[in-house]
């Protein structure tokens, strides 16, 4: 490509490189490089580089710019190769999603790949068909004949050339934006942090699951038994309505239905309910997570290690959205008791504290606005009703899970049925509950009433790092009012996994609002206040000097991750699994 052809924006870059890898990555294992193609495109200079030639690795300068599509995967392969990360990462994914998050209908755009981007420009590429034998071919791994490399390089090349062509149509949509490249380049940045955490993977006690692999259908079988024993509503792993319903009624619990007056049965219910109703816990782990998982699922590598793709920008907020199956923090929370440190080594669990409260501050993508003042709810600014009155006062924690339904289900405009589903009370409760936050809060339901009508007004509503959410016809007014919080709280983790792969962390996984760092456990406690001070330091960045508190907890071998929510269900586990094979129980 010719400098006259060269996106206007990118003309601060001395060079600028097209880059792909191909490389087989089994299950829960690092990447394994087979070849890489490379164009820089002021030049034209092009470099192909077979698996016995990729220890010369590639001559890009820390100046230069490094373009890629969905680059985490290609600096995973830096990293494989002991090959420094470059400089200026440009994803041409993340811009793609940028581009068309929350308009894919509109637009006519089915998914973000490379595919995908390239036909909604009218760019032509490899067959899918053809591109899919390459693939397959690739995955089954070594010898491969002399025409077969050929054809693989040529393959990989054909990726490179749609990148080519790619750069200046999806630039030429996005440079009117202020501040686009520095945008975008934080985002490159971020895809270099995944690579560093996806390299690292999260240590698990690999024995412990191995058993669980091979006990697994009768120990499903024998918890299921057992919750069926407490619960007599269940017929296998069938939850029969009708006896649930008596069941609720005796145990004076009032259940959100559907439209047609049936129990609502969905994922997001039975979380809800869990959360305002511990009794529940079970039921929802039997009928919601135990008959569906599949623990063989998870990706564990053969250093015992859980890897996966950590999908970034995936979600319409920006979040992470790795593979449920197949990450060990997404499924059954008593599942990340398998998570332990090696020997020698500990692991900090570090979280932004009321994250989302903290962000409903003044917001800098929000449309100038008085500030909302946090939302602290108190015990003394819950109604007082007749019917909250004859209650049993609630215990603390109980107490706090209502107030941390109310707080959260505010940020993004939850009604009143949704409420009171939360945090267990009848609508009419919820309804005065929504009431009296009205009259406390009421600045921050003005600037809540703003943020949607500016984003109706605009047909976009952006981060302060220009993540788009845009308008359409199928946009809920509650996602417009949720998106500050939640696009600008992935934002700052985002920044802080930044901040903390460049400072020499070891980071094993981002998890929402939080991180799993790892050291040497005679290090473990200055890595802590290393985490907590760039966390810190990003939430200032993002908030405009207003700061929010990080929690941590520390786990040295051969100590496990503990998540009290899941603590009674693995108690039951470990015994179960006991009984069927006679080992010892986990440590």
């Amino acid at each position: 490509m010719a400098d006259s052809k060269l996106p206007k924006p990118l003309g601060r870059f001395a060079e600028v490189w097209c880059v792909d890898f191909e490389f087989r990555a089994p299950p829960g294992a690092r990447p394994e490089p087979l070849c890489c193609v490379a164009i820089e495109l002021r030049s034209g200079q092009q470099i192909r580089r077979w698996v016995d030639e990729l220890h010369k690795g590639l001559p890009i300068g820390p100046g230069a710019l490094y373009v890629a599509y969905y680059a985490s995967a290609e600096c995973g392969c830096h990293l494989a190769l002991g090959w420094p990360l470059p400089g200026h990462v440009l994803d041409l994914f993340a811009e793609f999603r940028v581009f068309s998050n929350g308009r894919e209908r509109e637009l006519g755009v089915e998914g973000a790949s490379l595919l995908s981007a390239l036909a909604h420009f009218g760019l032509s590429h490899l067959d899918p068909e053809r591109k899919a034998t390459w693939r397959e071919r690739i995955q089954a791994g070594p010898p491969y004949s002399a025409a077969e490399q050929l054809g693989i390089l040529d393959y990989c090349a054909s990726d490179v050339f749609a990148l080519q062509a790619l750069l200046p149509r999806l630039v030429a949509r996005l440079q009117g934006r202020p501040h686009w490249l520095d945008h975008a380049l934080l985002r490159g940045r971020y895809m270099r942090a995944a690579a560093h955490m996806e390299h690292s993977g999260i240590p698990l006690d690999a024995p412990t699951l191995r058993r669980l692999v091979g006990q697994w259908e009768p120990l499903k079988r024998a918890l299921i038994d057992q919750v069926r024993s407490d619960y007599p509503f269940f017929e296998g792993v069938t939850l029969k309505l009708a006896r649930f319903e008596q069941w609720l009624a005796a145990q004076g619990i009032a259940w959100p239905r559907t439209d047609t007056g049936r129990l609502s049965t969905t994922e997001d219910t039975f979380k809800q309910m869990a959360r305002a109703h511990p009794v529940i816990a079970p039921v929802r782990e039997v009928h919601q997570n135990l008959a569906k998982l599949r623990i063989t699922d998870l990706s564990v590598g053969p250093d015992g290690h859980n890897r996966t793709l950590l999908s970034a920008f995936r979600a319409r907020t920006g979040r992470n959205q790795p593979a449920a199956s197949r990450f060990i923090f997404a499924p059954s929370v008593w599942l990340r008791s398998l998570i332990q440190p090696q020997p020698g080594q500990a692991l900090a669990y570090v979280d932004f504290s009321s994250q989302e409260v903290g962000i409903a501050q003044p917001c800098p993508a929000t449309p100038p606005c008085s500030a909302p003042t946090l939302l602290v709810i108190r015990t003394w600014a819950l109604p007082s009703t007749p019917a909250w009155r004859r209650q049993r006062p609630p215990r603390p924690a109980a107490l706090r899970t209502r107030c941390k339904a109310m707080v959260l289900g505010t940020l993004y405009g939850m009604q009143e049925a949704s409420l009171a589903a939360a945090m267990g009370v009848c609508t009419a409760e919820a309804r005065a509950m929504l009431q009296a936050h009205r009259r406390t809060y009421g600045t921050f339901w003005d600037w809540s009433q703003r943020v949607r009508d500016a984003a109706m007004l605009r047909g976009y509503v952006d981060t302060c790092f220009g993540w788009r959410l845009h308008v359409s016809g199928d946009t809920r007014a509650t996602s417009l009012m949720n998106h500050p919080m939640q696009a600008h709280g992935a934002e700052m983790l985002r920044l802080a996994c930044c901040l903390l792969t460049e400072d020499g962390i070891e980071v094993c996984a981002p998890v929402h609002d939080a991180v799993l760092a790892q050291s040497e456990a005679s290090r473990i406690y200055e890595v802590v206040a290393r985490t907590r001070h760039h966390m810190g330091r990003a939430a200032r960045i993002i908030l405009a000097g207003f700061d929010i508190r990080t929690d941590a907890d520390v786990i040295a071998h051969p100590e496990r991750l503990r998540d009290e929510r899941g603590a009674a269900m693995w108690r039951t586990v470990s015994r179960l699994l006991c009984d069927l094979d006679g080992g010892p129980p986990p440590t």
